[in-house]
């Protein structure tokens, strides 16, 4: 156990030291990319500094696989160099023994990112995204909650407040709507009750409407007028409705279940939420992954030599199931394959080849 402790030290302190420096050029590279990102006179040094603050955690996490196999090989290599692994497989320990500290470790802190790291993600990335539309002008938000779906786009006089009981899978037709508009001093100034909207290029389709105007000499009840068909104008898209509630990182994995029941009952498609969900679950498993990938080409003695093509194996190797696990991705929220495949086949296909490496290498 001592050893074991001892290791765990050794893996969590180069993985601090990678995630410092990798962090410091996350941060630089992407207060640059907010500064040309925005005009000069709008966002300065200290506007782009706050942007990539916010930014960079979602970075990070992102990166943590990529991470972890950095980290590992500089563990395994410096154990290597001092000649430490070599002294504990001469006391009879073997390289699957040895492993067990850093996965355990690399596991923990998995779980530790999704429980804790991933609030944090999505409460900056959701800062980001408003600060980033403050800065652009962009004024057009939505949102899902248990009365329905909310969404806000702007108007020539104004902003309009738009709510629906439900709606189709891409945003584009709305059940059960009401317009509420309002002036540039934030007065309402009409309200539209229609059983339907349609949103066709440059307007809303509304069907069976009632509109309301309202004025401070006038009841807005005797002067309300139904139409059989009403069109409302808007700048909206369907991608920029779809766009508009964000990418599931932005929701914490604790309110992810609940929100995606919302999507169901407003008649949108949760299947990306889902993937996400199972995603960030498997999460530690392929943080583990990673640990045993890095450890496969890297756990042998220096004198055997070809340390830098073993390192270069390793890394190639990570990015390979990195990139695989964001191929699964896609193919999931597209429905091309099972959830559950997308989620779990990567991290437990670096597993079983790092564990059939290990073996081979170090164990056969």
């Amino acid at each position: 156990m001592r050893l074991d402790w001892y290791f765990m030290r050794r893996f969590i302190r180069a993985f601090l030291l990678v995630f410092g420096v990798f962090f410091g050029i996350v941060y630089l590279i992407d207060m640059v990319e907010q500064m040309r990102r925005f005009d000069s006179a709008a966002v300065g040094m200290v506007e782009a500094g706050e942007l990539a603050l916010l930014k960079a955690p979602a970075t990070m996490y992102r990166m943590l696989p990529l991470l972890t196999v950095l980290a590992t090989i500089m563990l395994f290599l410096g154990l290597a160099r001092t000649s430490e692994m070599v002294v504990a497989r001469a006391s009879g320990r073997s390289a699957i023994r040895s492993l067990f500290a850093p996965v355990v470790t690399a596991f923990l802190f998995g779980a530790l990112g999704v429980a804790a790291l991933n609030p944090i993600v999505a409460a900056t990335s959701k800062q980001f995204e408003l600060a980033s539309a403050r800065y652009a002008g962009n004024s057009s938000t939505s949102s899902v909650s248990d009365g329905g779906l909310w969404l806000r786009q702007a108007s020539a006089v104004g902003q309009v407040v738009i709510r629906a009981s439900r709606s189709n899978l891409d945003g584009t037709q709305f059940f059960g709507v009401t317009f509420y508009g309002f002036d540039d001093v934030g007065a309402a100034t009409y309200r539209i009750d229609a059983a339907e909207a349609l949103l066709t290029p440059g307007q809303w389709d509304l069907t069976e409407a009632k509109r309301w105007t309202f004025s401070a000499d006038s009841n807005a009840e005797e002067g309300a007028r139904t139409f059989s068909r009403l069109a409302v104008p808007s700048e909206l898209t369907r991608d920029q409705i779809r766009d508009s509630f964000g990418s599931p990182a932005a929701i914490p994995i604790w309110e992810l279940p609940r929100f995606i029941k919302q999507l169901d009952r407003a008649g949108f498609s949760a299947l990306q939420h889902r993937v996400w969900l199972q995603m960030e679950l498997a999460n530690p498993l392929l943080l583990a992954a990673m640990v045993l990938i890095g450890a496969g080409f890297t756990m042998r003695h220096t004198r055997f030599g070809r340390t830098g093509l073993m390192v270069l194996f390793a890394i190639l190797m990570g990015f390979s199931v990195y990139f695989l696990r964001n191929f699964a991705q896609v193919l999931g929220e597209n429905g091309q394959i099972p959830i559950i495949v997308a989620a779990w086949a990567p991290p437990l296909a670096g597993i079983f080849m790092s564990l059939g490496l290990l073996f081979h290498m170090e164990d056969g």
